[in-house]
């Protein structure tokens, strides 16, 4: 179980500190399935960043399965059993897409496991195993990779940073299919951010994220009325249904 309290980050800019979040209290049960929402620059991808530790936070406590792990490190983090997948994913000079899917297993997978974690996120394994994660690849196609990185191995909790992004529509339902998936088998736990109307119906529970601040949350039944209608009048993004939204 996650659970995160009164969390806020700030930032030092000429004139003094400014506030990016503010307060944000929530919780993830063990198996459930969160998906954050809201405006662009609402502060969306800065909490997934918080919570994986890539950066710190001003205040608060983020606690995984009763262990306070807010002054963990990155790696710390991961051991203790946080997967994450940014947005844009980072690139890797040198390292082939097969030794990329070891290290984030932990162990030397077979070619077999290799190529079915690349075909479950809609890639032609024996085309990337051995190719190198470096900018030969899209960003779509280093998006697919590092999700596949991330499902290589079990965790408590993992973050999808707009896991739609770049990606065309039919690796987009594969990717669906196995977060319905891992969804149905309870073993983890998600939190994906998302503009995705498919992926927001997908959740447990909804949470909106504007200005910093929680602006609402709560169960998928409560929140789906409010939310489209909400986004039929004035939409949270404007590229909501394409799923190919802009850094929040």
């Amino acid at each position: 179980m996650l659970q995160v309290k009164h969390l806020s980050y700030d930032v030092q800019e000429e004139g003094g500190q400014s506030e990016i979040l503010s307060d944000i209290s929530f919780d993830v049960a063990d198996g459930e399935m969160l998906v954050i929402t809201g405006p662009n620059g609402g502060g969306k991808s800065t909490l997934a960043k918080l919570l994986m530790g890539i950066n710190q936070t001003t205040a608060g406590k983020i606690i995984l399965n009763g262990q306070d792990i807010t002054a963990l490190s990155i790696n710390e983090r991961a051991q203790a059993g946080i997967g994450f997948a940014f947005q844009q994913p980072p690139r890797f000079k040198g390292m082939t897409v097969r030794r990329l899917l070891n290290l984030a297993a932990g162990r030397s997978l077979t070619e077999d496991e290799c190529c079915g974690l690349l075909s479950s996120v809609g890639l032609c394994a024996k085309e990337y195993i051995d190719r190198e994660a470096d900018t030969t690849l899209s960003g779509g196609e280093m998006k697919r990779i590092e999700i596949a990185t991330v499902l290589a191995k079990s965790h408590d909790l993992c973050i999808f940073d707009e896991p739609e992004a770049g990606i065309d529509l039919w690796s987009f339902s594969m990717l669906i299919k196995k977060f319905e998936q891992i969804h149905k088998e309870k073993k983890e736990s998600l939190i994906l951010i998302s503009h995705q109307e498919r992926i927001i119906q997908m959740a447990d529970r909804i949470m909106v994220i504007s200005d910093g601040k929680i602006d609402s949350i709560g169960t998928a039944v409560e929140m789906l009325p409010k939310l489209f209608r909400q986004t039929a009048d004035s939409s949270y993004c404007g590229q909501q249904k394409g799923g190919d939204c802009c850094e929040a």
